[in-house]
């Protein structure tokens, strides 16, 4: 019963010993007597218990890798604490076993050797703003000798780049000075604007106020012009209707003429105005000129029937 207690948990223990299930995106390498024998997939794989035996387990995943910090110098002697993060992937599970005895401190060794090179070349100011560029070197690098370590680098990223405080206190005061620039510049650049739109709109009202004065000058000239003509039309309309009624009087004296006594109403019409015109020259002149027989009325009445008659011939 022993024999078949025994012969039972051998059983067990070979099936164990030779059943190995890998799970998905990992590797297992397999030695047979101390050499490389295989690298098992993910799955379920059959081993020769105490022959073959899993030597090394690799994630085939993406591996974040901390750089821890250390202290690069500056090409202008400026010194920087600088650490970052590494990004790498397991692509050759055999190599990554039987390349170098520990990938992860030979990324990381590298790494670190690689940047402090890197940063070396270039002055303070740079590191800050050639980021990229420094994560781009730093991924080559490693990539082109992490091909024997069966491990492929996909990127780095730095974290920090921690100046000196003597160093963050100028580079705050340049910053500060830099912004205090930049707002008298910006407040230049205001006044300047406000003085030239003043001056525009100074410039554009002068322009609108002479524009008036000139269109304020034309419009009186065409309301001079048109009142002139105007009060010319109206004259010469006076002067033709007074024309029109002098000529009108006249012929209607011609036609009065004419009838029976019309003659003799006219001589007496002409001899009242002859008398009365006389009788107003001393009034309204200093210097008279009187005919010879001023004295002989009937006389002066008489002469001035003659005109008329004179005229009717």
């Amino acid at each position: 019963m022993e024999f078949f207690i025994i012969l039972f948990l051998a059983v067990v223990v070979f099936i164990i010993k030779s059943v190995k299930v890998v799970p998905q995106q990992h590797a297992y390498i397999v030695e047979r007597l101390g050499r490389y024998h295989a690298t098992l997939t993910p799955g379920l794989n059959i081993l020769i218990p105490f022959i073959d035996r899993l030597a090394y387990k690799h994630s085939l995943k993406e591996v974040p890798l901390e750089v821890p910090s250390q202290i690069c110098i500056t090409r202008d002697n400026t010194q920087l604490k600088v650490d970052g993060i590494l990004y790498f992937q397991v692509t050759d599970p055999q190599r990554a076993s039987y390349g170098t005895s520990d990938y992860l401190l030979a990324i990381t060794q590298l790494s670190q050797t690689t940047l402090r090179s890197v940063i070396g070349k270039m002055e303070l100011d740079k590191t800050f703003e050639e980021r990229d560029e420094i994560n781009q070197i730093v991924v080559a690098s490693l990539d082109e000798a992490a091909i024997n370590w069966g491990v492929k680098v996909l990127r780095y990223e730095i974290k920090d780049l921690v100046p000196p405080q003597d160093i963050l206190h100028s580079m705050q005061a340049q910053i500060t000075a830099e912004r205090e620039k930049r707002a008298r510049i910006a407040q230049s650049e205001g006044v300047k604007m406000e003085q030239i739109n003043l001056a525009n709109g100074a410039r554009e009202a002068a322009i609108q106020k002479s524009q008036g004065e000139m269109q304020a000058t034309i419009n009186n000239s065409e309301g001079n012009k048109q009142a002139a003509i105007n009060k010319a039309q109206g004259e010469a309309e006076a002067l033709r209707l007074v024309a029109d009624a002098t000529a009108d009087a006249v012929r209607r004296v011609a036609e009065a003429v004419k009838v029976d006594g019309g003659i003799e109403a006219v001589n007496l019409k002409v001899a009242e105005q002859y008398v009365a015109a006389f009788a107003q020259l001393a009034k309204q002149n200093n210097t008279v000129i009187l005919p010879a027989n001023v004295a002989d009325v009937s006389s002066l009445v008489a002469t001035a029937l003659s005109v008329v008659k004179q005229s009717n011939r």
